[in-house]
């Protein structure tokens, strides 16, 4: 799972795609990177509030395999950031780490943002939308 699709057991009326999905799949075949790990504790550090800590804490918090960012995932994040750049279609280095951790260890990735990974080389998407 990207950000986009992980974080909405946060949001107050999450993407019906994203519910009925997850559910279907159920927790055992899901993962996420480390950096969506990282960029959902962010956002919660920034809005600071209690409900969505809790929510966290009861929703999210060692639901899901977390995928780490290793040598692997590194050079396959570089590999994609050279390519992307040669052709002309920069990415965000979060999104390109997510990506690389999906290629690494052969998995499809869960978007709501098919645009942001679209034409990544070697990347099997899913829109969860």
């Amino acid at each position: 799972m990207d950000t986009s699709v992980y974080s909405q057991r946060l949001r107050p009326r999450p993407a019906p795609g994203v519910v009925r999905r997850w559910k279907e799949l159920g927790d055992d075949v899901l993962a996420i990177s480390a950096v969506c790990e990282a960029e959902v504790l962010y956002g919660l550090g920034r809005k600071n509030s209690e409900r969505l800590w809790l929510e966290y804490r009861e929703c999210l918090e060692n639901r899901l395999v977390l995928l780490p960012l290793d040598k692997p995932v590194a050079v396959c994040f570089a590999e994609l950031k050279v390519e992307m750049e040669r052709r002309g279609e920069p990415r965000p280095d979060f999104d390109l780490l997510i990506g690389a951790t999906a290629i690494h260890h052969s998995l499809t990735l869960a978007t709501l943002n098919t645009k942001h990974f679209r034409g990544l080389p070697g990347l099997k998407m899913e829109d969860w939308g």
